[in-house]
């Protein structure tokens, strides 16, 4: 990979979706050198492209995911902070808008932060957060823990807020998730009854994944941006669901 295409890649990453003739704009050659770099990229599995436009491919790591929309992330973890209280126990799922959340948590309050996240449980380790990192089968590419053991421990431990990651969403499925040991591990803390909050960028909405998360019944909040379409709002609060918009400053 050259040093043009390095380039296109780390666009492609932190934009999420970026156009052919802005690619060539930005980089200074013609568009035909972009398609030529662009099937490279994607022959590579670097990259996935659509008509006219370069998007990244999904990924478990949840490094790569937090680059995807980092500035919105970083503005709902800001905004989910604010709902968590010095002295609670909560639960962060996995996920990369979740990874920012503890992060923020771990810097600004005085909480214990139980977590399936050994990413997250690394993440914070600089931190005076106390952190509990539940055991179970190690996923290497998510950096999380998942299976029965992991469930036997959720049933064993006790917090008053879970923030959950989704993968997809639309109005006949529901919340739905792309891997369906995960899928597990979210339906085992929902079990437990505890106030259960979606933390994720608009671009969930509309997608559909193999393994459903719930029924929706069971979560009480969804935060999200102000991408989110009109119509999936309007689903999800008829669901019952109270719904959180948090604008997009792209100067911050």
């Amino acid at each position: 990979m050259n040093s043009r295409q390095q380039l296109i890649l780390q666009m492609v990453i932190d934009q999420g979706r970026v156009s052919v003739a802005e690619l060539a704009k930005m980089t200074g050659v013609s568009e035909v050198t972009i398609r030529q770099d662009l099937n490279l990229l994607e022959k590579q599995s670097y990259l996935r492209r659509t008509h006219g436009y370069a998007v990244p491919l999904d990924s478990d790591d949840v490094e790569t995911r937090m680059m995807n929309n980092y500035p919105i992330k970083r503005q709902l973890a800001e905004f989910a902070a604010n709902l968590v209280n010095d002295g609670e126990t909560v639960f962060i799922e996995n996920g990369s808008s979740n990874a920012l959340l503890a992060r923020t948590l771990a810097e600004q309050k005085n909480i214990t932060l139980i977590t399936v996240s050994s990413y997250i449980a690394h993440l914070l380790k600089e931190t005076p957060c106390e952190v509990i990192l539940l055991g179970g089968i190690y996923q290497k590419k998510s950096e999380s823990m998942v299976g029965p053991l992991t469930r036997q421990y959720i049933q064993q431990v006790h917090f008053s807020k879970a923030f959950i990651g989704i993968d997809g969403w639309q109005p006949d499925t529901g919340f739905t998730g792309r891997d369906m040991m995960r899928a597990d591990v979210v339906n085992a803390v929902l079990e437990k009854g505890s106030e259960a909050i979606i933390l994720t960028d608009s671009s969930k909405f509309g997608a559909v994944h193999p393994y459903t998360l719930g029924p929706a019944a069971q979560f009480s909040r969804v935060i999200t941006d102000d991408k989110l379409n009109p119509a999936a709002h309007q689903t999800l609060k008829q669901s019952g669901l109270t719904v959180d918009i948090v604008p997009h400053y792209p100067s911050l």
